[in-house]
C-alpha cells in the first residue's frame, strides 16, 4: 500500500466565537479560549469546512478549509485531499462547483437561541442565481433548561416550521410585534433525535440545545428574528422580504431517532447526505454496512474514544477522542472497522450519490 493512497484521517476544528454561544465545547475536546476574553463564548466548531468564502454573519467572510491532523496528508487541508485523491475519496459523489468537500460538518453551542432564519427554497434558488439551497440536520447532543435575559425560564426546542394556519400576512404581524416564538412550532429537544431542516423551513435553535450538525455547505441566509429584546443584544441585520418568499409554509418533518431494528441506525436520510447512527462497546464494528462504497464523516460524539482501522491492514489507522471527527474515505469504507471503546456513540454522514449532488456554494 502506497504510503500517500487514501486512508482515513482525522480533522482539526475551526472555532467559532457567537454572541449567542457557549462553553460546553469542552465537552468534546474543543481547546475553548480562556473565560472572560473577548471571544470566551463559543458557539460553533466547525468541524469539516471546505469553503472558499463564508457570508460575514454566518463565518465571518474568510475562506474556510479545515486542516488535516493525522495520516499522509497532515497539515494539509480537506481541498488538498479532495485534489489528491479525487474520486477515491468522495466516491460517486462530486465536489461543490468549486471543487470543495460537498459537506459542511459543524457542532454547535447554544447558549442562547439563535436567530430565526431561513435558507432559499428551491423555486427562489432557482429564480435567483446568487442564492444557494441548504439542507442541515441537527442530530441533539444535549439539551438543558436557560433563563432569558429578565429571568424568564425556558425550556430547550427546536423551532422548526410555521405554526398551522397562520397566513402570512398574521405571521409577519406577529415578528414585527417581536411575537416570533409565538408563530413558529417549538419542538421539546430530546438527546439522540435527529431533525431534519430541507431548505425553506423556517428554524432556530433554542437556548440550552448543543447539537452535532451535517449540512450542505451552503451560506445563504435570511434572517427573520433575532431575539434582540428578549437578550438585550445589538441590532442585526434582518432579511424579512426575501425571507418571505421562501418560507414553505407546510409543517417541517419530524425528529428521527435510530430505530433497535434498524441495523444501520438511519436518523436523517436527504438527497444530499445521509446520517447513521453507530453505537458500540468495547468491540468491532464494520462501517461496510453504513458506507461501502461511499465517502464518509465520522463524528466520534460518546464514550472513551475509539479507532478507525483497516479490517485487513491496508492502511494505517486513526485514533479518536471524544469529540473528534474523520473522514473515511470512499475507497477504504469497506474495509474500515471503528474499534469503540466503552460507551462510543458516532454520528457516520456518507455522501449522496452525483446525480443527486447539491450545485453549493464553495
Amino acid at each position: 500500500c502506497m504510503s500517500n493512497a487514501p486512508a482515513p484521517f482525522v480533522l482539526s476544528p475551526i472555532l467559532k466565537p457567537k454572541v449567542w454561544g457557549g462553553r460546553r465545547l469542552a465537552r468534546f475536546a474543543k481547546a475553548l479560549p480562556p473565560e472572560g476574553g473577548p471571544d470566551a463564548m463559543i458557539g460553533e466548531s466547525w468541524e469539516l469546512a471546505d469553503l472558499d468564502s463564508t457570508s460575514a454573519g454566518g463565518g465571518g467572510g474568510e475562506a474556510a478549509h479545515s486542516t488535516i491532523a493525522t495520516g499522509a496528508l497532515a497539515g494539509q487541508t480537506i481541498r488538498d485531499a479532495v485534489r489528491a485523491w479525487g474520486g477515491d475519496l468522495l466516491g460517486a459523489a462530486s465536489p461543490t462547483a468549486s471543487g470543495g468537500f460537498p459537506l459542511l460538518v459543524k457542532y454547535l453551542d447554544a447558549r442562547e437561541h439563535l436567530s430565526v432564519q431561513v435558507h432559499p427554497s428551491p423555486a427562489y434558488a432557482a429564480a435567483h442565481a446568487d442564492a444557494h439551497l441548504k439542507t442541515e440536520s441537527w442530530y441533539v447532543l444535549a439539551a438543558e433548561a436557560s433563563v432569558l435575559a429578565d429571568g424568564t425560564p425556558l425550556e430547550p426546542v427546536l423551532y422548526k416550521g410555521v405554526r398551522e394556519g397562520l397566513t402570512p400576512d398574521v405571521f409577519a404581524s406577529l415578528v414585527a410585534e417581536g411575537r416570533a416564538g409565538e408563530a413558529m412550532v417549538a419542538e421539546p429537544a430530546v438527546p439522540g433525535t435527529c431533525h431534519t431542516l430541507p431548505s425553506g423551513t423556517l428554524h432556530a435553535l433554542g437556548a440550552g440545545v448543543l447539537v452535532a450538525e451535517v449540512q450542505t455547505p451552503s451560506d445563504t441566509t435570511f434572517r427573520v428574528y433575532d431575539w434582540q429584546r428578549e437578550y438585550a443584544r445589538p441590532d442585526r441585520e434582518l432579511h424579512l422580504e426575501r425571507a418571505m418568499r421562501c418560507i414553505e409554509w407546510g409543517a417541517a418533518p419530524g425528529g428521527l431517532s435510530a430505530r433497535a431494528e434498524d441495523a444501520r441506525g438511519v436518523v436523517a436520510a436527504t438527497p444530499f447526505y445521509e446520517l447513521c447512527e453507530l453505537r458500540g462497546h468495547c468491540e468491532e464494528k464494520a462501517l461496510a454496512p453504513i458506507a461501502a462504497g461511499r465517502c464518509a464523516v465520522l463524528m466520534l460524539v460518546g464514550g472513551m474514544g475509539a479507532e478507525l482501522a483497516s479490517a485487513s491492514g491496508a492502511f494505517e489507522g486513526a485514533s479518536m477522542g471524544v469529540g473528534a471527527t474523520a473522514v473515511v474515505p470512499a475507497s477504504c469504507a469497506s474495509d474500515t472497522v471503528l474499534r469503540a471503546g466503552p460507551g462510543t456513540v458516532a454520528l457516520v454522514a456518507m455522501l449522496g450519490d452525483s446525480t443527486r449532488a447539491p450545485a453549493a456554494a464553495g
